[in-house]
């Protein structure tokens, strides 16, 4: 008898990015995907990505930002756009809650960060 799959799926992985360890862990569940990119260790700012209800066609598909704890900055909205959208568009849009605590995030780190958290799919 094969064991059940698990309610909960969780994968992380870390690797150095531009010199700064930085560890991505990825947890899937049915109405949200939690994903938290750190480079100090801790969840730091919580930010949650929706997408609007308003607009059905993926490829036009917009996203609203909400820095829920952590410092609101425009910067953060940004990172979180970009680390979170393609996740959502591809987890059938569900909404993800993003834990970001970065050192870098020069867009060069986002994308080597977008790349990690591909590799942590659990949508």
């Amino acid at each position: 008898m094969a064991s059940p799959e698990p309610i909960i799926r969780s994968r992380q992985a870390e690797k150095e990015i531009n010199g700064i360890s930085t560890q991505v862990v990825c947890t899937g569940f049915n109405n949200y995907i939690f994903i938290v990119v750190t480079q100090y260790g801790k969840i730091g700012t919580l930010i949650s990505v929706t997408p609007d209800s308003g607009s059905k066609e993926i490829s036009t598909q917009a996203f609203s930002t909400k820095v829920l704890l952590g410092k609101d900055e425009v910067l953060t909205h940004v990172c979180a756009k970009n680390l979170a959208t393609f996740v959502s568009q591809e987890a059938s849009n569900r909404p993800v809650l993003l834990g970001l605590a970065l050192k870098d995030s020069s867009i060069d780190a986002i994308k080597q960060m977008k790349e990690i958290i591909r590799s942590c799919q659990v949508w």
